[in-house]
């Protein structure tokens, strides 16, 4: 008779732990190819001194660039600065986009005593337009939904005359609506043209 014996049985291995940046969401060793390498690491020191003494500390740094020429030192330092500008820039102008970009809200005249409000440009603050609608929709018991206006952009319609109380939530800051800064409101009244004009 053959022997029962078969092979030894394995160890499974672990998973492994992964640690990820909170600010460009790489794995923290590959940190130094993203655009905000200089914050990466001043959020590492903060979080895992250990972690962070392992891939910059100086004896790390000098193994790393032992292998490297003087000149392609100087052309990696120059490239990681001008990518943190460059992102920096880009934020920056983001910023200044936003902060430009208004919130119109229309109150439009159906028939004669019938309104809809339309809210347009809460996509510029990073509001989610179906959710906000959902929100409203609740908030007001009225149907509310997301369509695309003459212009092609997206832009939120509320059955009933609302505008007032979504100016006041607006600058309360309710729900959704806590990135929206009150001085880029705009109101407007949109009437029906008579048959006449």
């Amino acid at each position: 008779m053959a022997s029962t014996e078969g092979p030894a049985p394995v160890e499974p291995t672990p998973p492994v732990d992964v640690l990820y940046c909170q600010v460009c969401s790489f794995p923290v060793e590959y940190c130094e190819f993203g655009s905000s390498f200089t914050r990466c690491k001043e959020w590492l020191q903060k979080t895992d001194g250990a972690l962070y003494d392992r891939f910059y500390s100086e004896e790390a740094l000098q193994a790393k660039i032992g292998t490297l020429s003087l000149e392609a030192q100087e052309k990696l330092e120059k490239d990681t600065a001008k990518k943190e500008a460059k992102a920096e820039a880009k934020a920056e102008s983001a910023l200044k986009k936003k902060m430009a970009s208004q919130v119109t809200i229309k109150r439009i005249e159906r028939n004669k005593r019938k309104h809809v409000t339309a809210i347009l440009g809460l996509e510029n603050f990073d509001v989610d337009l179906k959710k906000a609608a959902k929100f409203f929709a609740t908030k007001f018991a009225t149907g509310a939904s997301v369509t695309k206006n003459l212009q092609g952009q997206d832009e939120i319609v509320v059955q009933g005359d609302v505008s007032g109380e979504i100016v006041d939530m607006i600058e309360d800051g309710v729900g959704l609506l806590k990135g929206v800064p009150k001085d880029n409101v705009v109101e407007v009244e949109e009437k029906k043209k008579k048959a006449g004009e």
